[in-house]
């Protein structure tokens, strides 16, 4: 079974300093634990809201730590502080609009200001980087979805494929993972 290198990155200003303790970077973790099958390396990152330093963040972890999958929680509202969209368009080679669309429509189920949210999924190199919202429920919700509304992460598994990733096995009781017949292996004992 092929091995995963995640990163996992909190963008929080009070998170960073102290203030109150972060639950993007924990929801994360437990989430993706739960639902992969493969081994997994994980790489996280707490860091402040600053475009500049998400950017840097963004880049090591594709470029220099070698990871497949990047995911960001938090900053991806309208305030002025909120610029990990921006930072992860600045180191995007190429973006995936349909992501940020899937997660707006989830959480549109549940509050109408899931409209501001500026989520975005772009490629860099072979890895594919995905903002999420910074709620822990939120988090749980675009990535497994709902009854009736499929999560992102269906797709993240057929998309590192494609890049030329590690192929992704999931546990099809948190998220079951789409992929044409023709792109399945037999699982892996």
């Amino acid at each position: 079974m092929d091995a995963v290198r995640i990163g996992l990155v909190s963008c929080s200003d009070r998170a960073s300093s102290g203030v109150y303790a972060d639950q993007g970077l924990p929801s994360l973790r437990t989430w993706l634990t739960q639902a992969l099958r493969n081994p997994v390396t994980f790489e996280e990152r707490l860091i402040p809201d600053e475009r500049s330093a998400i950017a840097a963040t963004l880049r090591s972890l594709v470029d220099e730590v070698a990871c497949d999958l990047v995911l960001t929680t938090g900053g991806t509202g309208p305030a002025p502080r909120d610029v990990t969209p921006d930072a992860t368009l600045d180191v995007a080679d190429r973006e995936m609009p349909g992501f940020g669309e899937q997660m707006r429509q989830i959480s549109l189920r549940f509050v109408p200001t899931a409209i501001l949210s500026r989520q975005v999924a772009v490629i860099r190199g072979r890895a594919l980087i995905l903002n999420l919202p910074g709620q822990p429920k939120a988090i749980a919700e675009t990535l497994g979805g709902l009854e009736g509304t499929p999560g992102i992460f269906a797709a993240v598994p057929y998309c590192l494929d494609l890049l030329g990733g590690p192929y992704l096995e999931t546990d099809a009781t948190v998220c079951k993972a789409f992929r044409p017949k023709s792109a399945l292996r037999p699982p892996a004992g």
